[in-house]
């Protein structure tokens, strides 16, 4: 009675004669195979009630009453059913700004990120522009126009993915019938060019120049035990501090929400205790926080660092704190497991892979410099051979410095081995081929 025909990029639609015998046709859009063949089975019932002039059956009911106003009026433009109804799309502004307001356990940050892509979106699309009136070719110029005005792919990835979640919602609300971001590309958000690991030596030059106490537990805190700048910074109190049994119980704001995410255990780092023991020496009496100088909302630490940083005559690095993070998470993972780096850190393996672990200048200087014991004797032989050419080479590192005596008994056994070579050589053109009876006497 009804029949499914496919149409290019994934677009459904049902073909049926009406009750006067004229094709009649229902687009579906991008649905899937499934979910159409439930619509002709609907739409079966529909035609078939309106030919005997009944009702359709009650599941037919039901499935109307649960579908949202898009299909309904697409199915009463062809006479099939009543249509339903309009209920007036929100806009832009006001449906992304009321998700907002409805969760009240949003984080500072998110609110601000939030509200950068409320002005982002309403920008493009018009402030009093309807979100059923969005498709999917607005959705897809969308990206494309970011990037053309300089954004970078990982803040346009952020973006596209941050209205996908809001369009998602729209459709749980049934307020549209598809999302039109669910096909968008999402640039990648990973950008290892912004990534630096601060070495020690930096971080103890930046540590000399710190004004004060309280600025050097910062950087510390950042660099040596992984801490989040500022949340965990100023959340962080004394009682935390556990001196006899060297843990620090680190609050985190940002995954507080999460079971079990209020606290995560770090040890009392050897890095760490010092500064600490002196910072809570010099503390007031009764004193709360760790941090106290710097908690205002005036306090803007990214530009005090840039200063220290020029005090100290380093040049300022792409994401100042976080990758003091990510250095000592990269660092630990030397030492440690990392699902054991990933809990005192506070994040997952996938995160750290993608967002923190960084490849290091002592990751090339280690590979280059391969002991003799564990090179085997294929690579011995050939590191002899290239030390043979350049004997006055310098070594990469220190630890690579190998006795002379085992140079010389390396280069030896490459001369024995290249004798024995060119003996095997010669004895094949030499040695005349004989059977298994003893040569006869002259």
């Amino acid at each position: 009675m009804a029949s499914l025909a496919n149409d290019p990029n994934g677009r459904r639609r049902i073909l049926f004669a009406g009750s006067d015998g004229i094709r009649k046709t229902i687009r579906l859009g991008k649905i899937s195979k499934r979910q159409a063949e439930t619509v002709k089975l609907r739409v079966e019932d529909l035609v078939a009630a309106k030919l005997s002039g009944g009702s359709p059956s009650d599941e037919t009911s039901r499935w109307l009453a649960a579908i949202d106003n898009a299909l309904v009026n697409k199915m009463a433009a062809v006479d099939l059913v009543e249509p339903r109804e309009r209920i007036v799309s929100p806009t832009l502004r006001d449906f992304i700004e009321g998700i907002r307001d409805s969760r009240a356990n949003l984080k500072p940050n998110t609110l601000r990120n939030y509200d950068q892509t409320i002005r982002r979106l309403v920008s493009y699309f018009g402030e009093d522009r309807a979100i059923d009136s969005i498709g999917c070719g607005d959705a897809d110029q969308w990206p494309e126009k970011m990037m053309k005005d300089g954004l970078s792919p990982a803040t346009v990835g952020r973006e596209v993915k941050r209205a996908r979640q809001f369009f998602r919602v729209a459709v749980r609300r049934k307020l549209i019938s598809a999302n039109p971001f669910t096909e968008v590309t999402a640039p990648a958000q990973v950008n290892t060019s912004r990534s630096h690991f601060v070495t020690r030596e930096v971080v103890e030059k930046v540590l000399e120049a710190c004004p004060d106490n309280e600025w050097r537990l910062i950087i510390a805190l950042s660099r040596y035990g992984g801490l989040r700048c500022p949340s965990e910074h100023l959340a962080l109190r004394w009682g935390d501090i556990d001196w006899e049994n060297q843990r620090i119980s680190v609050p985190s704001p940002k995954t507080e929400h999460l079971p079990g995410g209020e606290y995560r255990s770090i040890p009392l780092f050897s890095e760490l205790r010092p500064m600490l023991e002196e910072a809570f020496d010099q503390a007031e009496q009764g004193s709360l926080y760790v941090i106290n100088h710097y908690r205002g909302n005036n306090q803007n630490l990214r530009t005090q660092f840039q200063r220290i940083l020029r005090r100290a005559g380093v040049k300022p690095w792409e994401r100042l704190f976080h990758n003091l993070r990510a250095s000592r998470e990269t660092e630990l993972t030397e030492d440690y497991p990392l699902h054991v780096v990933c809990a005192w850190i506070g994040n997952s393996a996938i995160i750290a892979a993608k967002h923190y672990l960084q490849v290091t200048d002592a990751h090339f200087s280690k590979a280059v410099c391969i002991p003799t014991n564990q090179g085997g004797a294929e690579s011995g032989a050939l590191s002899d051979k290239k030390g043979a050419q350049k004997p006055a080479q310098p070594s990469l590192a220190p630890d690579c410095t190998e006795p002379q005596t085992t140079k010389k008994a390396q280069i030896n056994r490459a001369k024995v081995q290249s004798c024995a070579i060119s003996c095997d050589t010669e004895q094949v053109f030499i040695v005349p081929r004989r059977g298994v009876e003893p040569l006869s006497p002259p």
